[in-house]
């Protein structure tokens, strides 16, 4: 029988207590647990290495993204680096150039300090792809889609290639979530999510998680993140979980808030490109249909009149908050020039194409025409304040 992914999160852990007879898991806050004997412990001794609640949300997570193990990190960066501890001095790292921006000065700092060159690639692009895999990387990192302009990554493809020079291939899943997306059945190796976002989705907890498809990498990981200290916390884990059941309904939620959103804003003079591969008219609107099961629930939108455009619409906005991260009950709207990917070198983000008039937008639990008429109001307010010919907006949906 198959199990659906609603299903499977609501009933994580619930009544799997002999103690008391719990149907909710317990939140075990203790720091340390009694050996049974001498020389002899249990499953547990140090809540760094291992506790009861952070396991049921790795086992959860596991499951829900079809992997054999998760580890739970402290955050989504935690998580990140973690994976990273896989390298040895000299080896390297291929990565998108169009990627979050805490990746960026995490990996540049590798290369810095432990002499991890990463090569940062359009994975799209078959001459740049064949060049970073003919250096055999030892990992290849994929963020599909991508933060903040949601490209998409044909992640089967990129797979195969890599896998084919020896590669570990990893998925940033944080914006789809395994609501939207399972990498592991495209054939990743890793999994990566900051829980931060959709998986807790309520914007009170920093976490992280890493889900192998294999048990031994798996174990190897769990290893690493025990001696480097990574491992997040007891009560940051249980609020984790308890924000993971409702995730299938609040994306589907979300969703159609950013599905209309988008379409608004096609068509809209103040607007000169939406990023957003569920439009017809996206140029990664089939590869979306084929690995996804949803375009998500964030929207990014290219402005005309760059800054000045971006403080006028952010300013106008009523139901969307100006604040960094996405994936909560609340709606947010985001500058990454100037917040998410303000770490980033300008060189760099102006060859990932992230410029100074893109907001992104992350559509929270709000009625969705609520959402709607904040965003028309706002593109209304910051095209009628600009100096621009009233001329209509071209059909610019860029992927």
């Amino acid at each position: 029988m198959t199990t659906s992914l609603a299903t499977l999160a609501a009933r994580a852990g619930v009544a799997n207590t002999s103690l008391h007879g719990d149907v909710m898991p317990p939140l075990h806050l203790s720091a340390n647990f009694a050996f049974k004997s001498f020389g002899e412990k249990g499953r547990y001794d140090y809540t760094r290495s291992g506790n009861p609640t952070r396991d049921v949300l790795a086992e959860t997570l596991a499951q829900l993204e079809g992997g054999s193990q998760a580890v739970i990190t402290a955050s989504g960066l935690a998580a990140i680096h973690l994976i990273t501890l896989l390298l040895r001095e000299g080896e390297r790292m291929a990565a998108p150039r169009d990627g979050y921006g805490g990746t960026w000065r995490l990996f540049e700092q590798l290369r810095a300090r432990r002499g991890i060159a990463t090569d940062w690639v359009d994975w799209n692009n078959p001459a740049e792809r064949a060049a970073a895999l003919a250096l055999r990387p030892r990992l290849v990192w994929i963020e599909s889609p991508s933060n903040p302009l949601l490209r998409l990554t044909d992640i089967r493809l990129v797979v195969a290639e890599a896998h084919a020079v020896g590669a570990l291939v990893v998925v940033d899943n944080t914006f789809l979530s395994p609501a939207l997306q399972n990498p592991i059945s495209l054939g990743a190796d890793l999994v990566v999510h900051s829980t931060t976002k959709l998986i807790n989705g309520h914007s009170d907890v920093v976490g992280g998680a890493v889900v192998a498809a294999a048990a031994e990498l798996g174990a190897e990981l769990a290893y690493l993140a025990n001696a480097f200290g990574l491992t997040g916390a007891p009560f940051d884990s249980w609020l984790t979980l308890r924000g993971l059941r409702t995730l299938a309904a609040r994306v589907a939620w979300q969703q159609e808030s950013a599905g209309r959103i988008a379409e608004l804003a096609a068509t809209h003079a103040a607007v000169q490109a939406v990023h957003y591969p569920g439009l017809a008219t996206s140029p990664e609107h089939a590869l979306a249909t084929r690995q996804q099961r949803g375009a998500g629930t964030l929207v990014t939108l290219d402005l005309r009149g760059g800054a000045n455009a971006v403080r006028n619409f952010t300013a106008a906005l009523r139901h969307f908050t100006l604040a960094e991260s996405l994936g909560g009950v609340e709606s947010l709207v985001a500058h990454p020039v100037t917040m998410t990917h303000a770490s980033m070198s300008a060189e760099a983000r102006e060859r990932a194409g992230i410029s100074p008039s893109l907001v992104r937008l992350s559509c929270g639990l709000e009625n969705p025409d609520d959402l709607l008429e904040d965003v028309g109001a706002a593109l209304d307010a910051c095209w009628n304040l600009q100096e621009l010919p009233q001329s209509p907006c071209t059909s610019a949906v860029g992927g």
